[in-house]
């Protein structure tokens, strides 16, 4: 917009489309996932810009969003040496510095510091940059070529962040983010394990079971013997030692 003042200042908006997948920088106009895991897929989504005057003028487009599952194999991870509030306020320099020197079209994918579980976000000087990188054909260029020219242009690279930073940056290449697993991968082994354990509850209740009976089938099996013994043997001796008849007394048969 080339009006001055309020009539030139424009701000964006996500007005049709997967609007809870997405979201939108009102200031830049920068389009953001929000929850793409485990989809994959053309996404169109409606922009809005309005200028702030009184009269407010708007204008519309569709941008349309290709979610590839694959783009994960191609992320590199670039450790910086400054606090993570830092990096995220200036995360538009960081990005054009990179495309700058790399020759090459370069999105930042994510933000990411161990202090992100802390509340103290800034208490630590070591933020990590998830980078993809696209050359002029829109074709996604291979990790290993987006780190090799990371090291080749590393020096360049910190002289220019140090503008961005104004203090001394350290920009290293970090190992590869290892993929998440899926939310079904994640099912699967739960599941897994909670049958597993099951399974071993159950065996053991089993062979338990068993040995239970064991003992007191024993048991039981002594006794009858006894009981036969002492059929078949109409006399049996007494706990003195003395024979005594299994027989009924006269008196009972009465």
């Amino acid at each position: 917009d080339p009006d001055s003042g309020d009539n030139g200042l424009l701000l964006y908006s996500l007005v049709g489309g997967q609007t809870n997948e997405f979201d939108i920088n009102e200031h830049t106009g920068q389009i953001f996932t929000v929850s793409v895991a485990g989809q994959a897929g053309t996404f169109n989504l409606e922009v809005q810009a309005a200028d702030q005057g009184t009269r407010r003028l708007t204008a519309w487009t569709t941008v349309t969003v290709i979610v590839d599952s694959s783009s994960s194999s191609n992320i590199v991870m670039l450790v910086l040496n400054q606090k993570i509030n830092v990096v995220e306020r200036n995360s538009a320099e960081v990005q054009r510095v990179l495309e700058d020197k790399l020759a090459w079209n370069v999105y930042v994918v994510n933000i990411y510091s161990k202090e992100l579980e802390r509340k103290a976000r800034s208490s630590t000087d070591e933020t990590e940059v998830w980078i993809i990188a696209f050359d002029e054909a829109h074709q996604e260029v291979p990790a290993e070529d987006v780190k090799r020219k990371l090291r080749e242009q590393k020096a360049d690279i910190e002289q220019e962040l140090e503008k961005v930073f104004s203090a001394s940056v350290s920009a290293a290449v970090g190992e590869a983010p290892a993929a998440a697993a899926s939310p079904e991968l994640v099912a699967a082994i739960v599941l897994g394990v909670l049958l597993a354990g099951t399974c071993i509850a159950f065996l053991a209740y089993v062979l338990l079971d068993l040995k239970r009976k064991r003992k007191y089938g024993k048991q039981d099996l002594v006794k009858k013997v006894e009981i036969m013994e002492g059929i078949e043997n109409p006399w049996a001796v007494d706990k003195n030692g003395s024979l005594k008849s299994l027989q009924k007394p006269e008196h009972m048969n009465n």
